[in-house]
């Protein structure tokens, strides 16, 4: 349908918009290079700032080049020569490397830096990790991975030499399959490239870049290495303002990678349990499509299909996939809806007339004419047909009664049947069989054939073989999808069962302990989860000895539930040798760093002796305890130790508190109070002042008033442990201890 002049309007509105953004990023990143040489300028011949400007005109008036190409000689010379075939290629990398620093994400920065530099070099996929505050890494932006892969490592394990670069601050190349990059395209075994990113002299992320294997991995050469590591050195100054973004489920991550796989612009709309109206995923074709702005991924689908934004949000209400035909400027357009508003919209663009005929000409080419001529013998072929069955075009064509050698097995009496309605009932027909090349491949073919009759004596045959294996792959594709998403939700229900069952499996029964009065409060994660890696536990070491404890394992799931239950029956098994709680957290770390699934973990020991009333704590990375003490709080300040599983024969320090009647003393995990726009520092003193304004001394009512009034938005778990010393005559005291 025709486009309606208001559309247009906008539609030349909105191509005017981007176009302008396009010049003013180009625009930023001629001032940052300009910016780069004017500073070498002023460092080497020790000009002011403005006088060095001067000169680098001047010397470009007197070159005879342009200003930007002089600034790359400048600065490609001053931090060393990269690797080019010609000045002007190199000033090309130096301009990249320019535009990747003014780039508004590390992931529009990786895959400019990708497309723009590295891709020249051989590298087929790169990754940005930032560094967190726990010194994790978590996938910033990534450019040449498959959506499934860049799930699976949004993440990365400890004993990777990831975390070794970002630990030692050198690079490190070499083949080590524990890494990503070994997809699609990567033959043999890649070769990897793990470089540090750093900001003010710190590392504050890493970049992995892949070569796939073979020569092309052998042929890296020092010079190849030093251009890599410099193309990538600007990304360091992204991490920072690279915010994370939220995991897809599990469904979602299938459904992206289907997406992936299409030939054709596909978008996600509506983020998982967030705005139904944003972009959450757009396929590499999509990109294309809409490329020259910011990442469409997190915007509002209004602001990145603005003029086809009302069709399509009106289409996504609607149950059942529905055709729109042509909608502003969009062909063919397809929305798929998936509930709650959120929906997949597939289209092909509008192209040239030119275009429209090429694509016709090679649908066509896939559509092989046949005839048979009975009385002769003759058989004709269109040269498409031995292409679809992989003969010589000097080799015999074959009737259609002898094709059935050419088929799979299983399909011959399929064609046994078209030939007996052509031959004896003089009836045309159609089958799909499948068609086995002699290079092994395979091929779907839909053969339409009709009987050629004079009178009442069939005469031959005629008819077209068509080449339909992508239709099928595609129909195979949308069913497995179909099959994945039910399977999906069954698994989600299990899964949530299985998971309640270990929660309550897990959890120990507390109440009353050698004068320890115990309360606990556990708050599960994200809806579709239930469960994630927080324990607690508080047990009697024998002796007049108690252990309290608390932790949380990165992650959520079932997952993180095993490694929560490894980690907790671990802890146990250790602190009954009567050794002190930091001596316990170093063997703990042992175990972790030696678990399979290699889990990162915080968690705070504690022993209670009650032969002196003093409470002996260690914390591995640990939010600090809350003491409530004569109707006062104040947390704990303990030794600074890392987090279970980040480096091997780590030691943690302990420090020793002695405690009173009626003491009180809350352990937690981060859940419970951490707050997406609120600083860490202000949410303790919310559960400090919190706390200390309660009447109550009794454990639970204490527990849970605090569960209540104290809520972190973080979607992660929530363990709350309340213990509480009695009065002197039951705890067996003789004295107030002072603190």
């Amino acid at each position: 349908m025709p486009v309606e002049p208001a559309n247009q309007s906008l539609a030349a509105a909105v191509a005017g918009l981007s176009a302008e953004v396009a010049e003013l990023r180009g625009g930023r990143a001629r001032r940052r290079l300009l910016d780069l040489a004017t500073g070498v300028l002023v460092e080497q011949l020790r000009l002011s700032p403005t006088a060095a400007g001067d000169h680098l005109l001047e010397l470009a008036v007197s070159t005879g080049l342009s200003a930007e190409d002089l600034a790359a000689d400048v600065v490609n010379a001053a931090v060393g020569a990269v690797v080019a075939e010609s000045p002007a290629e190199a000033r090309q990398i130096r301009r990249r490397a320019a535009a990747v620093s003014v780039s508004d994400s590390a992931g529009e920065a990786a895959a400019s830096l990708l497309e723009g530099g590295l891709r020249r070099l051989g590298v087929r996929a790169l990754y940005l990790w930032r560094r967190t505050d726990t010194d994790c890494l978590e996938l910033a932006g990534h450019a040449g991975a498959t959506p499934q892969e860049a799930t699976h490592w949004q993440w990365v394990p400890p004993d990777t030499p990831l975390h070794r670069v970002l630990w030692e601050g050198g690079s490190w190349w070499g083949v080590d399959d524990r890494l990503p990059g070994g997809g699609a395209g990567m033959q043999g075994r890649p070769l990897r490239a793990v470089m540090p990113l750093r900001r003010q002299g710190g590392v504050v992320g890493v970049a992995l870049a892949v070569w796939p294997g073979g020569p092309a991995a052998e042929a890296v050469g020092a010079s190849v290495r030093r251009t890599a590591e410099l193309l990538c050195e600007p990304c360091g100054a992204l991490l920072d303002a690279a915010g994370p973004r939220a995991r897809p489920s599990e469904v979602d991550a299938a459904l992206q990678e289907l997406l992936h796989l299409l030939d054709q612009p596909a978008v996600l709309i509506g983020e998982d349990g967030g705005d139904p109206e944003r972009i959450a995923y757009v396929n590499p074709q999509a990109g294309i499509v809409l490329g020259g702005g910011p990442d469409p991924v997190g915007r509002p689908a209004a602001a990145v299909l603005p003029y086809a934004w009302p069709a399509l949000a009106a289409a996504a209400d609607r149950v059942g996939a529905q055709f729109l035909g042509e909608v502003a400027g969009l062909e063919d357009v397809r929305v798929v809806p998936l509930g709650g508003g959120r929906a997949v919209v597939l289209w092909d663009t509008r192209p040239r007339d030119d275009a429209v005929l090429a694509r016709v000409l090679g649908r066509l080419e896939r559509v092989a004419p046949f005839r048979e001529d009975l009385a002769t013998g003759a058989v004709v072929w269109s040269d498409e047909a031995y292409v679809l069955f992989g003969m010589d075009r000097d080799r015999p064509p074959l009737p259609l009664a002898r094709v059935g050698a050419r088929l799979h097995a299983e399909d011959v009496p399929l064609l046994e049947e078209l030939l007996a309605s052509l031959v004896d009932r003089h009836r045309g027909g159609r089958v799909v069989v499948r068609v086995v090349r002699p290079d092994g491949g395979l091929r779907h073919v839909h053969v339409a054939a009709e009987p050629r009759m004079a009178g009442d004596v069939l005469t031959g045959i005629a008819g077209v073989y068509q080449d339909v294996s992508a239709q099928h792959r595609t129909a195979l594709a949308l069913s497995a999808t179909a099959d994945e998403l039910s399977a999906a939700h069954t698994d989600a229900l299990l899964r949530e069962r299985l998971v309640r069952q270990l929660q309550e499996a897990i959890s120990p029964s507390l109440g009353e302990t050698y004068g320890l009065e115990v309360a606990t409060r556990y708050r599960p994660a994200a809806e579709a989860y239930k469960v994630g890696g927080d324990w607690y536990d508080v047990m009697d070491l024998g002796g007049g000895r108690i252990l309290l404890a608390v932790g949380d394992v990165a992650g959520h799931g079932v997952e993180a539930a095993n490694s929560m239950v490894a980690l907790r029956h671990a802890l146990r098994g250790l602190a009954l040798t009567g050794a002190a709680p930091g001596r316990v957290m170093s063997w703990l770390n042992t175990v972790t760093l030696a678990s399979p699934d290699h889990p990162t973990a915080t968690a705070v020991c504690a022993v209670y002796d009650r032969a002196d009333h003093v409470l002996h704590l260690v914390s591995a990375g640990h939010l600090p305890p809350l003491l409530i003490h004569a109707g006062g709080a104040r947390f704990l300040e303990l030794p600074h130790n890392l987090l279970l599983g980040a480096l091997p024969d780590a030691e943690y320090e302990e420090a020793s508190i002695p405690l009173g009647p009626d003491d009180t003393l809350l352990l937690y995990t981060d859940g419970f109070v951490e707050r997406r726009h609120v600083g860490l520092d202000e949410s303790l003193e919310v559960l400090r002042r919190t706390a200390e304004s309660l009447t109550s001394v009794d454990p639970e009512e204490r527990a849970g008033a605090l569960i209540t009034a104290v809520t972190g938005d973080t979607e992660d778990d929530t363990s709350l442990v309340v213990v509480r010393l009695r009065d002197a005559e039951s705890a067996g005291l003789t004295e107030h201890s002072e603190h």
